[in-house]
């Protein structure tokens, strides 16, 4: 009897457990595409609030609906939408249901708002054709990124340069910035040069900043430091700079023997304070600074306890394991 008990108080637990899960699933999903609305929301204003009113260009199958749209007046978003048909069907195809669904709600977002915001482009807020290249690319490029940031898209190009580096081995963004070329290009022979330039600056900086938004402002600096003096150079950092520092075993490829590698991800103003450091130990050291995203975990999202703290405790570990030893 009291193992049924226990069986049955375990079931109910499970399916507690279960419904949990399933709540947490169901709220990330909305935040989710909340997400993908807002990125598509602030593409649909950098379009309409900035990039077509100075007759300006992107790169893409918008860029296509929006020659089209110069050319003939068809609504850009309605366009978008038709011309992502086979891409869709492509995503599909090749990535299976899970990525054509994103696809498909990225791209359906995208072309609804850009017609449902089409008139703001009779608002000409700005006739500055260099400040609306700027923050309407900003805009796009920001837009561009939330919606990668959760990993989806908005349809157009992506898909068919992630199929071109699937099955040919080409990297994505060259055969990307290969189709804009082409766009550009007639976009040069169809109106004027300067506003076929425009759009190449409009260009660089959508991709600049989609990446940038993609992968994070949480920027930081990761430093190797290769020195005779690793050790000294390793506890003056944890007491002055207070940040982690990770030793990897390495070895000289001349002279064979082994270096203490030292590891340390740092803010931007504590870089010069770690050069400092390692060059009073060593003015001969070898170092690396590079830059770093999307750093996570103790001392940079997580709460971190004071050096004093780590200090003590591993000198408690330490004296522990000594008179263990005895």
């Amino acid at each position: 009897m009291s193992s049924n008990r226990k069986r049955s108080r375990a079931a109910r637990q499970a399916a507690v457990a279960a419904r949990r899960l399933e709540r947490v699933d169901y709220r990330h999903h909305i935040i989710r595409y909340a997400q993908i609305v807002f990125g598509c929301l602030l593409n649909a204003l950098g379009f309409n609030l900035f990039l077509i009113p100075a007759h300006l260009l992107t790169g893409g199958l918008s860029g296509v609906a929006i020659i089209i749209y110069y050319l003939m007046g068809l609504p850009v978003g309605a366009q978008n939408l038709v011309y992502n048909i086979p891409i869709l069907y492509l995503a599909y195809r090749v990535f299976g249901r899970h990525y054509a669904i994103d696809t498909v709600v990225g791209t359906v977002v995208l072309s609804i708002l850009l017609d449902a915001t089409s008139f703001l482009i009779d608002w000409h807020i700005c006739s500055d054709m260099l400040l609306n290249t700027v923050f309407g690319a900003v805009l796009t490029g920001v837009g561009f990124g939330v919606v990668f940031r959760v990993n989806a898209n908005t349809g157009g190009f992506d898909v068919v340069g992630a199929v071109v580096k699937k099955f040919y081995a080409v990297d994505a963004g060259t055969a990307i910035f290969a189709i804009n070329v082409v766009i550009v290009a007639a976009s040069a022979f169809l109106f004027t040069i300067e506003e076929a330039l425009f759009t190449l600056i409009a260009i660089y900086i959508i991709a600049e900043f989609t990446n940038r938004v993609a992968a994070g402002f949480n920027r930081e600096k990761s430093v190797m430091i290769i020195s005779p003096q690793a050790e000294a150079i390793c506890q003056d950092i944890m007491e002055s700079v207070h940040r982690g520092v990770t030793y990897i075993d390495g070895r000289g490829g001349f002279t064979d023997e082994r270096k203490n590698i030292l590891f340390a991800v740092v803010s931007l103003t504590q870089v010069g304070r770690v050069k400092i450091i390692a060059l009073h130990h060593d003015p001969q050291a070898f170092m690396i600074v590079s830059d770093t995203s999307e750093v996570s975990g103790k001392g940079f999202t997580l709460a971190c306890e004071s050096y004093e703290d780590a200090r003590r405790k591993w000198q408690e570990q330490k004296q522990k394991a000594e008179e263990q030893g005895r």
